[in-house]
C-alpha cells in the first residue's frame, strides 16, 4: 500500500472497501481469492489496499486490544511493540510536559505516549505519518499529538531554549532495526546509530531508547544508562534504555502483566554474572527464571530472593528445598532426578505409567521431539522431563507440572 491509496482508504468509499474487506474475515493465504473478488466492486488499488487493512487487523489483534480500528502496513506492524508493552513504558514519561516519540512509524508507541503527555511524533516515512495520525485519530487522540515528517539523522526539528524547556521535554527513540527485509544486529547499523543520542543528551537529558532484546551488551558498556528488559506472558519483548531522569537503576527486568519488576545495580559487562553462584544437587523444587531476568543476568538476585542455589554456574536453573511464590520463575515440584541415561529414563516412566512428556532442557544437545519419540511411552500419567547439567554433568530431573 502506497500513499495514494491509504489516503483514497480514509475516503467514504474506501471505508465502504474496508468494511467489505473485514466482513470476509480475510487471511494472508488467501489474499488472492479475497482480492479479486473486491475487485470487482472497487478499483484495483483501493481492493488492494482494503484487503491488506483487513488482514492486518485481525493479525493486529495479538498486540493490540483495538485493533479493529487501526491501519498497518506489514513492516510497521511487525516491528510495532504490543500495547500492554508501550503501555508500561509510556509510564515512566508521566512527570514530563511533553514528549517527543522519535521514530514514530505507525504510531503503535505515540499512542501510549499520548495518552500520558502532549506528544510530538516524527518519521521520515510520509505513509507511516499518515498512518500514525489516522491511528491517533481513530481512538480520538488526535488534540494530543502533532505530526512532522523528518530525518532523525539530521539535527532534531525542534530547540530547547533554555535548560528549564529541556527538563519538561523527554524524549523517546525507537531507531530503525532493518535494512529493507534483514534484521540489523549492531547498535551502530541503525538508523540513525544509536551513538546519535550523544548529542541529544545535553539538551534532553530525559531519553528512552527501544532495543532489540538480543542486544549486545558489551556495545551498550559506554552508555550512562539503566538498561530493562522486558517479557510479556513469558516471552522477552524488548530491551530499552533509560537516560537521565528516567533512570532508576542499571539493569531492570520487568514482566508484564503486572509490571512485576526486579533490578540490580551492576554495569552492563556483567557484575552480576561474575559472583561465585552458591550451588546444590536437585531439591524439592526447580525453578525456571523468566527470559526477562536471564537477559538482564539477575539470576543470582532472584535465587538470593528465593533462597535458591544453581545446579550449575552456566545453568540458569534454580532449585530449593521449599516453594515461594514468585512472579519471576516457574517453579516445578520435583520428583526424582538421576545421570542421564536413556534407558534409565525410559525405564523409570513406564514404571510411573508416564505416557506424556514435556522436556524442557537447557545445557543439552538433545532435541525433545527426539527424545519423546526415542522413549516410546504409553500411560495415563503425565511429568515434565528436564535436562540440564550438575556441575558440567548431564542429568535428568523428573517433575509434576506446576
Amino acid at each position: 500500500m502506497d500513499l495514494a491509496a491509504f489516503r483514497l482508504l480514509l475516503t467514504p468509499a474506501g471505508q465502504e472497501a474496508l468494511h467489505a474487506a473485514q466482513s470476509l474475515a480475510p487471511r494472508e493465504a488467501d489474499f488472492l481469492a479475497h482480492y479479486q473478488s473486491l475487485s470487482k466492486r472497487y478499483p484495483a488499488d483501493l481492493a488492494r489496499a482494503a484487503i491488506e487493512t483487513a488482514i492486518l487487523r485481525l493479525e493486529a489483534a495479538v498486540k493490540f486490544p483495538f485493533a479493529g480500528k487501526l491501519y498497518w502496513t506489514r513492516p510497521a506492524l511487525e516491528q510495532a511493540s504490543s500495547h500492554p508493552v508501550a503501555a508500561y513504558r509510556a509510564g515512566r514519561y508521566r512527570p514530563f510536559e511533553r514528549v517527543a516519540d522519535l521514530g514514530c512509524s505507525a504510531g503503535g508507541d505515540t499512542l501510549a505516549l499520548a495518552e500520558v503527555a502532549p506528544t510530538l511524533a516524527i518519521d521520515l516515512d510520509p505513509l507511516r505519518l499518515a498512518l500514525a495520525q489516522a491511528n491517533l485519530a481513530a481512538l480520538g487522540l488526535s488534540g494530543r499529538a502533532a505530526f512532522v515528517q523528518a530525518d532523525l539523522a539530521r539535527p532534531l526539528p525542534f530547540y530547547s531554549s533554555s535548560q528549564t524547556a529541556g527538563s519538561q521535554t523527554a524524549l523517546f527513540f525507537d531507531p530503525a532495526r532493518r535494512a529493507g527485509q534483514r534484521r540489523l544486529f549492531t547498535v551502530e547499523d541503525y538508523h540513525p546509530p544509536l551513538s546519535i543520542v550523544q548529542s541529544w543528551l545535553p539538551g534532553f537529558p530525559a531519553l528512552g531508547v527501544k532495543l532489540s532484546p538480543g542486544v549486545d551488551l558489551a556495545e551498550l558498556s559506554g552508555y550512562q544508562a539503566e538498561l530493562e528488559f522486558i517479557s510479556l506472558k513469558g516471552e522477552l519483548k524488548e530491551a530499552v534504555l533509560w537516560f537521565g531522569p528516567l533512570k532508576s537503576t542499571t539493569r531492570r527486568a520487568t514482566l508484564l502483566p503486572g509490571p512485576h519488576t526486579l533490578a540490580a545495580e551492576s554495569s552492563y559487562a556483567s557484575d552480576l554474572d561474575n559472583l561465585s553462584p552458591n550451588l546444590s544437587q536437585p531439591r524439592a523444587y526447580l525453578y525456571e527464571p523468566d527470559p526477562a531476568i536471564l537477559r538482564a543476568g539477575l539470576v543470582r538476585p532472584l535465587a538470593e530472593m528465593l533462597g535458591a542455589a544453581q545446579l550449575d554456574p552456566d545453568i540458569a536453573y534454580l532449585t530449593a528445598g521449599t516453594r515461594q511464590p514468585t512472579p519471576f520463575a516457574r517453579a516445578w515440584p520435583v520428583e526424582a532426578w538421576f545421570p542421564f541415561q536413556l534407558k534409565r529414563l525410559r525405564a523409570y516412566l513406564r514404571q510411573h505409567n508416564v505416557g506424556q512428556v514435556t522436556v524442557k532442557k537447557r545445557g543439552s544437545p538433545l532435541e525433545p521431539e527426539a527424545l519423546i519419540r526415542d522413549l516410546r511411552l504409553s500411560g495415563e500419567e503425565r511429568r515434565v522431563v528436564v535436562l540440564t547439567h550438575l556441575s558440567g554433568e548431564p542429568i535428568t530431573l523428573i517433575c509434576h507440572e506446576s
